[in-house]
């Protein structure tokens, strides 16, 4: 299967080109190259995947199989780092989801991105996101996932900002760089200590089961805790940063400044979710050894998404929302990573996160397309300026509507099937815990469901900025229509026949109390948004009276980011900053100034002895002979 290398050379080649050729070619060619590239790139992967799973499976479990893999760097005859192709059910899974995802926002791109500066450069971004997702995934080490981790970091960055001439995606592209890049700080220090002492950072050999792996980090302990839970907590953190957990959340909304397909393509299938990604790579140690660690996982997940579920409550900005919502979803995934076990029914966690990873990828990718399709149509993110579109734009509207009842988890659509496993694995985990994230789901119904009816009913504003909102071209709407339609069918899909946590296939069996339950939680959060939101009434601002406290710091995303800058600003750069550079401008620099001085003072003092003439020297030299024989005689 080396073939699937092409799966990551096309894209690369496609960033290399147009970013190479950039203003030299027309638009439209830039964004052809692009897309067919992305196509056929789509193409190989979906035959990956059919091959795969129709020839991997042996003895009933799904294989690892190493497609590609080359030595990079050798440190000794043990450790080195090697680039290859890993395939499995989780690495094939991500590989349709990410060329998936990203040839609809290709696609999509054509009609949003039209008449944009910087189309071509645009492309290459696209394009080197793409490779750098790809790569992350296919990692048969932890070191090669690091490298395009940071890959990752680095594109999204150049995504975010690109409308460069914005101070606001300047902002914004600067702090998810900033954010991510103290996470990955504690990704890197923990895949060293992981490396130290296991000595490798083979994928295979981590996860395969061997005890002796971990024989010497097994006994080490510093503070109180197992090195190894440090080094798997540290590597939780990067995961952490790139998945937007809290207090690690604070870049994603901002990163709404990026051109709205980007904004499908990071918060959909592609950078939130490779927290999760890694967090199921290595689920096997965290398992196994790390216990306590993976529990405080599901915790750290449940709290993230309950949090960011309330503040979406509130919101007004739909892309915002969006965001908001995407943070509690990848938080739902964290949580049934952390309660899941090895194999069988334990198992359930973790093929229902991978599960909802995949329905989350088109549905949301789905609502941030129709998001951009809207504010294509009425030039305005913010839900006061909308209303009424239905009318207007019915393809937006339905594919809309399709999306927010996958996300409500609604029966037949995909949402439902996927989320009704993690509450399934939390109940059994947990009471407590699957009741908590019972509520956050019906929280999720009720906002998904206020921003469908604040844009589609309520007030109609039938001129929008001089003109009268439009249905958007087909290169958009195609791409809404297919990601529509893999939304009904895709809970339909036998998933965990092909990804477990062992390997081997899972039936799916709904618990019928559990789904009657969560479903009913559903209509009465979609019940209450649309007494709410459906007409314009008085009532909403009459709640937001009745619980102004909560409602202004929810709004206000409960302060998080001004602590931040209190601590940056007031702390470190006034408190620690300022004194550090006072001590380095007057203290390190005027000593060495100092030195520079003397230095130059006796310079020019001992000029003279460099006269040049031979007189002086001769001189000089007889009057040395003559005190060292002096000294000589009388000592």
């Amino acid at each position: 299967m080396e073939y699937t290398l092409f799966i990551l050379i096309l894209p690369l080649l496609s960033f290399v080109v147009l970013g190479l050729m950039d203003t030299k070619w027309k638009p439209r060619v830039a964004g052809t190259i692009g897309t067919l590239v992305l196509g056929t790139v789509a193409a190989l992967s979906y035959y990956t995947a059919w091959e795969y799973f129709s020839s991997a499976n042996i003895n009933g479990v799904y294989q690892k199989i190493t497609a590609f893999e080359v030595v990079w760097l050798k440190f000794n005859d043990i450790l080195h780092i090697n680039l290859g192709i890993l395939l499995d059910p989780i690495s094939v899974m991500m590989l349709v989801v990410i060329s998936t995802v990203s040839l609809m926002v290709h696609i999509y791109s054509l009609g949003y991105m039209k008449g944009e500066k910087g189309f071509e450069r645009y492309y290459a971004f696209l394009s080197l996101f793409t490779f750098s997702m790809l790569g992350l995934v296919v990692a048969t080490n932890i070191f090669q996932m690091y490298i395009f981790w940071e890959l990752v970091g680095v594109s999204s960055y150049l995504l975010i900002g690109f409308y460069y001439t914005k101070p606001e995606a300047v902002a914004a592209s600067k702090k998810a760089f900033i954010v991510t890049r103290f996470a990955d700080l504690g990704f890197l220090i923990g895949i060293l200590i992981l490396s130290f002492y296991t000595k490798t950072f083979d994928f295979g050999i981590l996860t395969s089961g061997d005890a002796n792996v971990f024989a010497s980090i097994s006994g080490a302990t510093f503070m109180g805790a197992s090195v190894l839970s440090w080094a798997m907590a540290l590597i939780f953190i990067g995961g952490a940063g790139k998945s937007a957990m809290f207090p690690l959340h604070i870049w994603l909304p901002d990163a709404m400044e990026g051109p709205t397909p980007v904004s499908a393509l990071i918060h959909a299938a592609t950078m939130v979710v490779a927290g999760v990604y890694m967090v199921a790579r290595l689920f096997p140690v965290y398992y196994v050894y790390t216990p306590e660690v993976l529990h405080g996982i599901a915790y750290v997940g449940a709290f993230t998404s309950l949090f960011a579920a309330t503040i979406a409550v509130v919101q007004t900005d739909i892309k915002r929302v969006l965001a908001f919502s995407t943070i509690s979803q990848i938080g739902f995934m964290m949580v049934a990573l952390g309660v899941s076990g090895l194999g069988g029914q334990e198992g359930t966690g973790y093929m229902a996160s991978m599960f909802h990873l995949f329905t989350h990828a088109m549905f949301k990718a789905l609502l941030f397309l129709g998001a951009g399709s809207i504010i294509h149509a009425v030039h305005s993110n913010e839900m006061n300026q909308m209303g009424g579109l239905r009318k207007y734009m019915p393809v937006t509207h339905w594919t809309f509507l399709i999306a927010c009842l996958a996300i409500a988890g609604i029966p037949p659509f995909s949402g439902f099937f996927s989320k009704d496993e993690i509450l399934a694995a939390t109940m059994h985990f947990s009471p407590v815990l699957g009741m908590t994230m019972s509520f956050i789901a019906g929280l999720t119904a009720f906002y998904m469901f206020r921003l469908y009816y604040n844009i589609f009913w309520g007030k109609e504003h039938k001129v929008q900025h001089g003109r009268t909102p439009h249905e958007s071209p087909f290169a958009m709407l195609f791409p809404l229509i297919l990601l529509a339609t893999v939304t009904v069918f895709a809970g339909l899909i036998p998933f965990g026949e092909f990804v477990s946590s062992d390997g081997a296939p899972y039936h799916i069996h709904l618990d019928p109390v559990i789904a009657t339950v969560s479903v009913l939680i559903a209509v009465t959060g979609i019940v209450l948004a649309t007494i709410l939101y459906r007409k314009e009434n008085a009532m909403p601002a009459k709640m937001a009276s009745a619980f102004s406290g909560l409602h202004k710091a929810a709004s206000n995303r409960f302060y998080i980011d001004e602590v931040y800058m209190f601590v940056t600003k007031k702390i470190i750069f006034k408190r620690i900053s300022t004194p550090i550079a006072w001590f380095d401008r007057h203290v390190i620099d005027a000593t060495m100034n100092g030195m520079a001085s003397v230095t130059q003072w006796t310079s020019a003092r001992t000029r003279f002895l460099q006269s040049g003439k031979v007189q002086h020297y001769a001189f000089a030299i007889l009057l040395g002979a003559l005190i060292i024989t002096a000294l000589a005689i009388f000592i």
